[in-house]
């Protein structure tokens, strides 16, 4: 008799669970011509110290951005991107990555942006992998370009800007989620220790909650329970039948809290607003708090 893995169990149990796998399932699909796997770093030259076989990498800092306009990428550079990784409109495409799936959330984010229909998350990204023992590469795989089209227009209604933060704050039109640390919500630092200072002034959006994309994971970086989840934003008043905006210092800390809130939990409007910190802390005249939540 096949008794089904804890992690699986648990994963089941999310609102959309198809959207994870776990490693083993890397491990057995890796060399699936269907599959791809891509690995999203913060640090972006981990990729090279290592890496799962048959993975390619993707550097946030300048191939999943416009660098000119500090938007995120642009869809003929969407595209042309799937391309020159072998991604077809058919792939199913896995990301993963360190500080637990930080930007590889926010790829994942921006590919659902643009519409691809098949792309998931590995539990636990690159530091799962490694503390399980798997195997590890420094060879860098021969991808064949493919053919790949815009399915139709952007997805944005998955994205806040600027206005949709102003008018949470100022009409209560959603509900405002600071995952940064609490040290960067009061404003006692500007930013994450190692990370570059991106804004003039420290503190939160007004009337935001501050729930640090961190107390979703386990020690394993793999994500927590449905319940535990429920317990985690329920307990802060950020529950399904408002709308959510979640946001950081750039916004792939928040597109972590996004892929939770929205496929984990299955709130119907959440939104990512990766203007973030970044934008509202050089705002001139714009309000701020730097009490604790």
């Amino acid at each position: 008799m096949f008794v089904e893995p804890t992690g699986r169990i648990l994963m089941s149990q999310y609102a959309d669970p198809e959207v994870l796998v776990d490693t083993g399932w890397v491990a057995a699909h890796r060399e699936d011509p269907k599959v791809r796997l891509a690995e999203v770093d913060v640090d972006t030259g981990g990729y090279d110290q290592g890496h799962i076989p048959g993975a390619i990498a993707w550097n946030w800092t300048t191939q999943l951005c416009d660098t000119l306009q500090r938007d995120i990428i642009p869809p003929d550079g969407f595209r042309r991107l799937m391309e020159e990784s072998g991604i077809a409109n058919d792939t199913t495409v896995i990301l993963y990555g360190d500080n637990n799936n930080w930007f590889a959330a926010w790829a994942l984010w921006q590919m659902k942006i643009y519409g691809h229909s098949d792309v998931r998350l590995m539990n636990g990204g690159r530091r799962k992998w490694l503390e399980e023992g798997r195997e590890l590469t420094m060879d860098v795989p021969q991808i064949a370009r493919s053919n790949y089209s815009l399915p139709g227009e952007p997805n944005f209604s998955i994205r806040a800007y600027l206005s949709d933060a102003r008018a949470a704050t100022a009409q209560n039109s959603a509900v405002l989620v600071d995952v940064r640390s609490p040290d960067e919500f009061t404003g006692r630092i500007l930013a994450p220790p190692g990370l570059p200072e991106t804004c003039q002034r420290g503190g939160h959006i007004p009337g935001a909650r501050n729930i640090p994309w961190a107390k979703v994971c386990n020690e394993d970086g793999t994500f927590k329970s449905a319940d535990e989840l429920r317990a985690i934003y329920e307990g802060e008043g950020v529950t399904r039948d408002r709308p959510t905006i979640a946001y950081c210092r750039i916004g792939e800390r928040s597109s972590h809290t996004w892929f939770v809130l929205k496929y984990l939990l299955g709130y119907p409007d959440v939104r990512n607003y990766d203007g973030s910190w970044t934008e509202w802390g050089n705002l001139v005249r714009a309000s701020i708090e730097r009490a604790a939540a």
